[in-house]
């Protein structure tokens, strides 16, 4: 199929800004198109708290709710019913989006993504959310195992190329001062461990300006687009 190229990092990193260029950029060795395969859900929580009049009180609910989940997670127990059917539904929208990124693909279009669906960390982003355990219900047993299978199967497709953006945390709390530090400081540690099924990784220091960033992201994509057969017009 065309080539996949992947960007991924921690909120902050540039991932949208550098995604943004390099999907126009690319378009000179042929027709692209550019898919996010993230989750979504921290964008969904803080859609809802900007709400009117509901919202504040609507995010601090969901907060508490995901606070228990992750306490259930860590205890190494699958969560209750209700929020193993909301894990579920994002896990369906995001193997939906990956079909469609393989169409775009097998139509002969170069796909650029925002994120890349991983398993070598559960728990962390763009990792399975439902812990690799047999303890809670049937239902939710069973939940969990179909979504360790679809991540198990989005994994399989190898990336041609990852760009990792690494960010330090002062950077990433000042481009995002709207996420918690906390949550930053554990996606920052997590990407240096995700290895996409040893696709080839390039790390880019995101933190350096951004003429640097998109030149070193540029370099990375020419090298592997020659090595496929691709010319630039």
């Amino acid at each position: 199929m065309a080539p996949l190229i992947a960007i991924i990092g921690t909120d902050g990193s540039g991932k949208s800004t550098v995604g943004d260029h390099i999907a126009r950029w690319i378009t000179r060795y042929g027709p692209a198109g550019r898919v996010h395969l993230g989750k979504q859900s921290g964008n969904v929580l803080r859609a809802l708290g900007r709400l009117p009049l509901i919202g504040g009180v609507t995010e601090r609910l969901i907060e508490r709710k995901v606070k228990d989940v992750n306490k259930q997670i860590k205890a190494d127990r699958q969560p209750k019913l209700l929020p193993a059917l909301v894990i579920s539904l994002f896990t369906l929208r995001r193997k939906r989006r990956f079909k469609r990124m393989l169409a775009l693909r097998r139509q002969g279009l170069i796909v650029v993504t925002d994120r890349f669906p991983q398993v070598e960390v559960p728990g962390a982003y763009d990792g399975p959310g439902f812990p690799e355990t047999s303890t809670g219900s049937p239902l939710v047993v069973r939940l969990a195992r179909h979504e360790h299978a679809a991540f198990a199967w989005m994994a399989s497709h190898r990336p041609d190329l990852v760009l990792r953006l690494n960010v330090d945390l002062d950077t990433a709390c000042r481009r995002k001062p709207d996420h918690r530090r906390e949550a930053l400081a554990r996606k920052i540690a997590v990407t240096p461990l995700l290895t996409f099924s040893g696709a080839r990784i390039v790390d880019i220091d995101a933190a350096q300006p951004l003429a640097q960033v998109l030149a070193q992201a540029e370099a990375a994509i020419a090298a592997v687009m020659e090595e496929r057969g691709y010319v630039a017009r």
